[in-house]
């Protein structure tokens, strides 16, 4: 009677060798080849530590001899890590390749400043500084709002700036930005301040500020 445990094994050898040895066997092949074939000087992930240790760069990995990392640059981890790093790098590559969408400045020819009125005004209960601007806007192009932000002195150009004051800046194309220097005090951002209006009827900006803090009514352009 056969015995099935020993099926296709020669006599007296024991039987056949088990999916886990046969795994044994194969890395310990490849291992020896590695040894004959692989120069680890040429390696870019091989490494040896302060402890005497052997490291992969790739998999982040520690072994306490060459043939054990020769071993494990065979095995299924290793070789996964080395797919995805090389199809990173032709990405990377591809990305380089490419060429740069150029950015298209958008040119407008400028026809000059407008026209305003600065009002100043002081509320006599509160003693708060205030300034009422009208900008008037006869060419401005249709769909374009006036937009208008606060610079501080530090934000200037000139160096030959004063640090006691801030800049009012409105623009609105075609026409160019103006500014008005203002005191440098904490603006009121309470409901409906700063207010701003364009009227399309008149082509009229108008922008109302005030300042928390009294200060003397001072304001240029």
């Amino acid at each position: 009677m056969l015995d099935r445990e020993n099926w296709g094994a020669k006599t007296g050898s024991g039987g056949p060798a088990s999916k886990e040895w046969q795994n044994v066997d194969r890395r310990e092949r490849l291992r020896k080849l590695a040894l004959e074939t692989v120069d680890l000087s040429k390696d870019p992930y091989f490494m040896q530590n302060y402890l005497g240790q052997f490291e992969c760069k790739l998999c982040f990995t520690v072994h306490l001899s060459e043939a054990n990392y020769l071993a494990h640059t065979q095995g299924k981890r290793h070789q996964q890590n080395l797919k995805k790093r090389s199809f990173q790098q032709a990405k990377d590559q591809a990305a380089t390749l490419a060429p740069a969408k150029r950015t298209q400045i958008k040119k407008t020819f400028k026809i000059g400043r407008p026209g305003y009125r600065l009002t100043k005004q002081r509320d006599p209960a509160t003693k708060q500084y205030s300034l009422l601007i009208e900008i008037q806007y006869p060419e401005i192009k249709e769909g374009i709002q006036p937009r208008y932000r606060v610079m501080s002195a530090y934000e200037h150009p000139s160096d030959d700036v004063k640090k006691d004051y801030q800049y009012l800046l409105f623009a609105a194309e075609p026409y160019e930005t103006i500014a008005f220097k203002v005191p440098k005090l904490e603006i009121e951002r309470s409901e409906g301040q700063p207010y701003s209006h364009m009227n399309d009827e008149t082509k009229t900006f108008t922008f109302f500020i005030t300042f928390k803090n009294p200060a003397p009514a001072e304001a240029k352009t």
